[in-house]
């Protein structure tokens, strides 16, 4: 634990540093430290930052740890820097990734019980209920669209409301992939016209067909597909874990992040496997 907490935190101060990152000399924890303590958090402590705040203290990591309120103010002024952190590991995976070979899922995750639906204040609309066909049961909250290398090395994530169809969602992937690369996916991400739009950029999208569909795959990528579906399955697994069984957020804005948290430590677990 010890040499992974010295890791990321060299590794969150030189991501800042190259980005010339600027600082107020005032200051009595840098966004270095913030950004380690938050990151500290979602690895070891389910993302609660009270208790990463006071092991990191308490262990003289760092010994000027800001109070609980003006830790929360500057997490979120810099909550942008996550999601940049998280897209340089994602092109670095995708360097890695010499086969091009990628698979997208959606997971959901739920913000209440859907008995305590009508109590909840982070969302009030409909549209974020939604509908697990697995368990065959409704979840209220969101739904993480996620996409992995076949060694389940995340590359790009986006969160959407519960209800939306996956198919739908397709449209907002940015497909920033080289040329050549295949993209796996299950029937629901079904889509002929976003298959033409990438077959024309040299990406190919295969989702599982149905029994009556007029696009059968070849019996090579049914094989693949069959083969690499699993892994896109663990990683949503492994994100889930991290995970407490209820995230403690006041605002929607801070439950999307927690959930951003969750995705950028599983990342950061990838890098050091």
């Amino acid at each position: 634990m010890d040499e992974k907490i010295i890791a990321i935190y060299c590794l969150v101060d030189d991501l800042l540093k190259s980005m010339h990152h600027y600082e107020n000399s005032q200051i009595k924890m840098s966004d270095s430290e913030i950004m380690t303590t938050t990151i500290i958090a979602t690895l070891f402590f389910s993302g609660n930052f009270e208790r990463a705040r006071f092991f990191l203290k308490s262990a003289q990591y760092f010994p000027n740890m800001i109070t609980k309120g003006r830790f929360n103010i500057r997490l979120h002024r810099i909550s942008h820097l996550f999601l940049t952190f998280f897209e340089i590991l994602g092109e670095t995976f995708k360097k890695l990734n010499s086969h091009s070979v990628y698979l997208i899922d959606s997971y959901p995750v739920p913000v209440c019980d859907n008995i305590r639906i009508s109590r909840c204040k982070l969302y009030r609309s409909k549209k974020y209920r939604g509908f697990i066909a697995s368990k065959r049961r409704y979840f209220y909250g969101l739904r993480l669209h996620l996409m992995v290398t076949k060694d389940r090395e995340p590359v790009e994530f986006f969160l959407c409301p519960g209800s939306t169809a996956d198919v739908n969602a397709l449209k907002v992937f940015q497909f920033d992939l080289a040329k050549g690369s295949k993209i796996y996916g299950d029937s629901a991400f079904t889509d002929y016209t976003i298959e033409d739009l990438l077959k024309e950029q040299d990406i190919y999208l295969y989702p599982v067909r149905k029994k009556n569909s007029k696009r059968l795959l070849p019996p090579p990528e049914g094989y693949f597909q069959h083969l690499y579906r699993q892994n896109v399955e663990t990683a949503g697994s492994l994100i889930n874990r991290l995970m407490p069984k209820s995230i403690h957020a006041v605002t929607s804005k801070g439950f999307e992040l927690k959930v951003m948290l969750f995705v950028l430590a599983y990342s950061i677990n990838c890098l050091y496997k």
